[in-house]
């Protein structure tokens, strides 16, 4: 979880990577009211990977939002720049809230994405988080036959994947099911969420007693976006050996692996 002091000291010091402002009208339900809706968002960069929404103060539904302690930084004279916050809907609240006063997310507030019950851009809910609007993600049919081995055994292989191509990730080569060799592989307990293509699950591989876990993820009903992957397994590139038409492909580097 974000600590939030942290967070807040860091972006009065050092400034978001990047802030840019949005037309899409973006709602936010808490405890079955919309406590916010504005078409004066601003997308922000906490880090270089996706933006968060911050929105408006004067967005935010009256009587619901609650100042709290100040965030303590001195450099550039930040001292009461950013407050943490909470909101409260009848019965119900949260303290994952951040309250900018000064600097260049002044009158602007974050609530926690994942804290909130869901967020709309118009008339269609989004997951996860905001997605980037400097992100593509394409999914192309291939027929080169991809390889893949670990341990120096081989767990699946197919001419006829799809490659999914998304901006600042590896190539990730997606497999019938029917092109892995299913006794080396076994349910795992872990799945993610990403809000570009939906919900995944994931599987174990065992070779030599040795378990590689959750190398296997799949999107059994994927956003209809990414509907060309539903049902497809996929490797990560980082964790096993991959061939393309005999070729063997570095391993990349990533925050996955």
């Amino acid at each position: 979880m974000t600590d939030l002091s942290k967070l807040a000291s860091d972006l009065l010091a050092k400034g978001p990577h990047k802030l840019e402002p949005t037309t899409r009208r973006v709602r936010v339900l808490f405890n079955k009211i919309y406590i916010a809706d504005t078409t004066s968002a601003r997308h922000v960069w906490e880090h270089p990977y996706y933006p968060q929404y911050y929105l408006p103060l004067d967005s935010i539904k009256p009587h619901t939002l609650t100042k709290g302690k100040p965030i303590s930084h001195s450099t550039n004279n930040n001292d009461g720049a950013a407050f943490l916050g909470s909101l409260r809907v009848n019965d119900r609240s949260t303290e994952r809230v951040l309250i900018f006063e000064k600097g260049p997310l002044a009158d602007l507030v974050r609530l926690e994405f994942g804290a909130m019950d869901a967020w709309y851009e118009e008339d269609k809910e989004i997951y996860v988080h905001p997605k980037d609007p400097y992100k593509r993600v394409d999914i192309l049919p291939s027929s080169r036959k991809v390889t893949v081995g670990i341990e120096d055994k081989t767990v699946a292989e197919s001419a006829g994947g799809m490659f999914l191509i998304e901006t600042g990730l590896p190539t990730r080569y997606y497999l019938p099911q029917t092109s892995v060799k299913w006794e080396y592989v076994t349910p795992s307990d872990t799945t993610s969420s990403c809000p570009y293509k939906g919900q995944a699950n994931y599987y174990n591989v065992t070779i030599d007693g040795k378990e590689h876990k959750d190398a296997i993820w799949w999107y059994q009903y994927p956003t209809p976006e990414s509907i060309a992957i539903a049902g497809m397994v996929c490797f990560y590139n980082e964790k096993v050996d991959i061939w393309i038409d005999g070729v063997k492909q570095e391993r990349p580097i990533s925050k996955f692996g």
